[in-house]
C-alpha cells in the first residue's frame, strides 16, 4: 500500500539547522513530482519546496537560499530531503511531505501526503 512517512524533525535555536527526510513507496513515485509543504498554528498549508518528476527544483521565496530539496529515486522507494538551515522562528510548522503526478504549489494538486513532522524553531 501506499506509504509516505516524514522524520527529522524537533527543536532547534534560530539560525541553528535541521534535515527532514520522506520516504514514498507503494506507487511509482519516481514518475512524481514531490514536494514539501508547511502549517503553522493558525495558517493555511504552504508550499515550501519542491522537485518536478525530471527535479526541477522550486522554493517559495521565503526559504529560497536557506533550504535545499533533493531526492533520490530508489528502485521501489523514493527519498525526499530538505536541508533547513539558518532557521528563524517563523519557521516553525508542521511539515509534510506530498506526491502528485505534476508539480504545482497548490497543495489540492496533491494526491499522496504524509503525517506531518513538527519542526520548533526557538528565538
Amino acid at each position: 500500500q501506499v506509504q509516505v512517512v516524514e522524520s527529522g524533525g524537533g527543536l532547534v535555536q534560530a539560525g541553528g539547522s535541521l534535515r527532514l527526510s520522506c520516504a514514498a513507496s507503494g506507487r511509482t513515485f519516481s514518475s512524481y513530482a514531490m514536494s514539501w509543504f508547511r502549517q503553522a498554528p493558525g495558517e493555511e498549508r504552504e508550499f515550501v519546496a519542491g522537485s518536478s518528476r525530471s527535479d526541477l527544483r522550486y522554493y517559495a521565496d521565503s526559504v529560497k537560499g536557506r533550504f535545499t530539496i533533493s531526492r533520490d529515486n530508489a528502485k521501489n522507494t523514493v527519498y525526499l530531503q530538505l536541508q533547513m538551515n539558518s532557521l528563524k522562528p517563523e519557521d516553525t510548522a508542521v511539515y509534510y511531505c506530498a506526491a502528485s503526478y505534476a508539480f504545482s504549489r497548490t497543495q489540492r494538486e496533491y494526491d499522496y501526503w504524509g503525517q506531518g513532522t513538527q519542526v520548533t524553531v526557538s528565538s
